[in-house]
């Protein structure tokens, strides 16, 4: 099953682990406002890190989406892997395994994110095991 929406994010930067600060990473906090089929509110954790190279550099992020999804409601986890090779950008987001609850039990998928116009769009392709 496919959906598609808009939501809305906030970035707010934090500091890294102490002791880590060496390794130049950038860390952020995920706060997101899902509207559409998916519809609820995610948090979460973001690393970063910037190439020597302009335009190119990498991230790491985990977000708990907490609400509904096609009128089903609970909870699971996105896994965020993304990269800018020199200006080409790669993403992979996808579901946690087995980490969905509730009336989402059982769920697997994957999402795409793009931005039009300044506005944040995601596409969510899944399915829901049989026992779920």
């Amino acid at each position: 099953m496919q959906v598609k929406g808009l939501f809305t994010v906030e970035l707010p930067s934090h500091p890294v682990a102490p002791g880590t600060e060496a390794a130049q990473l950038g860390r952020k906090a995920i706060h997101k406002q899902f509207a559409g089929e998916l519809q609820g509110q995610s948090l979460g954790e973001m690393l970063s890190c910037m190439g020597t190279v302009p335009g190119s550099a990498g991230y790491v992020a985990l977000e708990r989406f907490e609400g509904t999804l096609g009128g089903r409601r609970g909870s699971f986890a996105l896994m965020h892997y993304g990269t800018m090779d020199r200006g080409q950008s790669g993403l992979r987001i996808e579901v946690v395994p087995d980490s969905a609850d509730g009336e989402l039990q059982g769920l697997r998928g994957e999402m795409q994110i793009r931005i039009e116009a300044g506005q944040h769009h995601y596409q969510f392709d899944y399915r829901l095991s049989p026992e779920a």
